[in-house]
C-alpha cells in the first residue's frame, strides 16, 4: 500500500501526510517555498515537479526509503470535525470547482435526487435552507462512510485518523500531529525543526485557501448546523477525530481542541 497522501520536500528536509480540508494547500507551499524562495504557480496539488508526492511515481521509492528510515522530520496536521465537515459540504457540495464544473460529476445530482438537498442552483450563488440540506449531507457521509453506498466515502470527508494511520501502518512515524486552528503555532515548531534552504516568515505567508470562493458563504454559526440526530451521525462518523485529537464533541461551537496530540497514543492506537 505505500504512503499515500505523502508529500515530501525535494531536499528531503520534511515528510508531510497530507489530511485533506486542514491547510494542506498553505502547507505544501510552504514546502515548495522552503527549497525553492517561490510560491508555486497555481494550486500546490496540481503540481507535478518541485516536490515529491506519493502520487507520482517517480517520487515513490524515495518517499518509502525516507519514511521507513525516518530519515527526515515527519508530521500532519489535522481540524476540528464539525467545521471540516461543513467546509467539505460548501466547498465540495455546493461549489463549482476549478475547472468550472461539479465536483466529482453526478455526486450532486444524485443528492438531489436521493438524499433531497439543494446546493444554491447551477451557480451556487441562490439562496437555500442551509442548515436543512447540510443535514442531509451528513446523512449521506454517513451513509458513504459506514455503508458503502451510494458510493465509497470521498477523501474530504473521511475521518482523518484514517488518513493519518495509513503512515503509521505502513512503517512511518510522526514527530508532531499540530492543529489547523493553531496553524502557526504548529507549523513554527515544525520549521524549528527542520533545516530549510529558504528561511519561512509565517507572518507573510498568505494562506492558500484554495477552496475559498468555491461555494456558496457559510450563513450561520458552526453550532446551528448541528441539532441532537447531526451530533449523533457525527459521533458515528468520527468517534475517533474527537478522541485522538482532542477536539470537544459536546460543543460543536468550540472549534478549539481541548488539549494536545498524544503521539503516543496515536501510534498506539492508530498502528494495527
Amino acid at each position: 500500500m505505500g504512503f499515500p497522501g505523502t508529500w515530501m520536500t525535494e531536499s528531503e528536509s520534511v515528510v508531510y501526510r497530507v489530511v485533506p480540508k486542514c491547510a494542506c494547500s498553505t502547507i505544501g507551499q510552504i514546502m515548495f517555498y522552503s527549497d525553492h524562495g517561490t510560491f508555486f504557480d497555481g494550486d500546490i496539488h496540481d503540481a507535478t515537479a518541485g516536490m515529491h508526492k506519493w502520487a507520482m511515481e517517480a517520487s515513490q521509492p524515495l518517499i518509502e526509503a525516507n519514511v521507513k528510515a525516518h530519515k527526515s522530520y515527519a508530521f500532519s496536521c489535522v481540524r476540528n470535525p464539525y467545521t471540516r465537515i461543513l467546509s467539505s459540504f460548501f466547498d465540495k457540495i455546493c461549489g463549482i470547482q476549478r475547472n468550472g464544473r461539479r465536483y466529482r460529476g453526478n455526486m450532486v445530482p444524485l443528492l438531489i435526487q436521493k438524499y433531497g438537498i439543494e446546493v444554491g442552483g447551477d451557480d451556487g450563488k441562490q439562496e437555500f435552507d442551509q442548515i436543512k440540506s447540510f443535514r442531509r449531507f451528513l446523512l449521506f457521509a454517513r451513509d458513504t462512510i459506514r455503508f458503502k453506498k451510494p458510493m465509497d466515502p470521498d477523501i474530504h470527508w473521511s475521518a482523518m485518523a484514517g488518513h493519518v494511520s495509513t503512515f503509521i501502518v505502513n512503517g512511518g512515524r510522526y514527530d508532531d500531529i499540530f492543529f489547523t486552528e493553531k496553524f502557526d503555532e504548529g507549523m513554527g515548531r515544525v520549521l524549528k525543526k527542520i533545516k530549510t534552504k529558504h528561511k519561512v516568515d509565517l507572518k507573510k505567508i498568505p494562506r492558500f485557501n484554495e477552496s475559498e470562493g468555491h461555494g456558496p458563504k457559510r450563513l450561520h454559526p458552526v453550532e446551528d448546523y448541528f441539532d441532537d440526530l447531526s451530533m449523533h451521525l457525527m459521533w458515528e462518523i468520527y468517534k475517533r477525530d474527537f478522541q485522538l485529537f482532542k477536539y470537544d464533541f459536546d460543543n460543536p461551537g468550540n472549534k478549539l481542541p481541548k488539549s494536545e496530540v498524544d503521539l503516543d497514543e496515536v501510534h498506539a492506537k492508530l498502528g494495527d
